[in-house]
């Protein structure tokens, strides 16, 4: 798909392609179809991101955060704001929101939320719901130093172009486990989240 990733456009192409049945879902399956059973057995704890964009100059970027290396779960990897969806959350996208407001400061009256991308499925055991939503070039943000070490951008046009999705393997448990990478400058986005966004480009960009 041929667009100049300006809001407008990127704005468009959401508002047709977001209109994913609730059956629908994805995963790290995906490059893994021997795990596809255990994986989607085994994703039993809820959670949300938000995948924020967010205009410059012109441009959509992709709002990304590097977690604290203390963190229990995917500490000091590349990852969008999110996190466990609580019992008190309305639903995913308000776990989102409050996510984002948790962990950079994102006022949830800054993000006007587009739609959402199939559940996807990790390894990891969690079921995600990847929020998309646009977010006001003039939002302001703080960083919670608990939970993220910095935040930074990457522009949509960069991550929507399949010549920067690479795949790459480990031996997890035993056996080789693919994924995919996306090394931005000096950042390396890799699994789950290089993942979700891979999900993004096929589901809406391809």
């Amino acid at each position: 798909m041929s667009i100049d990733f300006s809001k407008s456009q990127v704005r468009k192409v959401l508002l047709d392609k977001l209109n994913f049945s609730s059956r629908e879902q994805d995963g790290d399956y995906h490059l893994n179809v021997d795990m596809k059973d255990y994986i989607l057995e085994n994703s039993k704890k809820h959670a949300a991101v938000l995948i924020g964009l967010i205009e410059r100059d012109g441009h959509v970027n992709v709002i990304l955060t590097k977690r604290n290396e203390t963190l229990n779960n995917h500490s000091g990897q590349i990852a969008f704001p999110g996190g466990k969806i609580d019992a008190d959350d309305a639903s995913p996208e308000a776990a989102a929101l409050r996510e984002a407001w948790e962990e950079i400061g994102l006022d949830i009256n800054e993000v006007e939320i587009m739609g959402r991308l199939p559940d996807y499925y990790s390894g990891s055991g969690y079921r995600i719901a990847p929020v998309i939503g646009f977010v006001r070039e003039g939002a302001g943000f703080e960083i919670s130093p608990d939970e993220v070490d910095y935040m930074f951008e990457v522009p949509l046009s960069f991550l929507m172009n399949e010549d920067n999705h690479m795949t790459a393997s480990k031996v997890f448990g035993g056996g080789e486990r693919f994924y995919y990478e996306m090394p931005y400058e000096d950042h390396y986005i890799w699994g789950v989240t290089a993942g979700m966004i891979r999900v993004f480009y096929d589901r809406v960009f391809a």
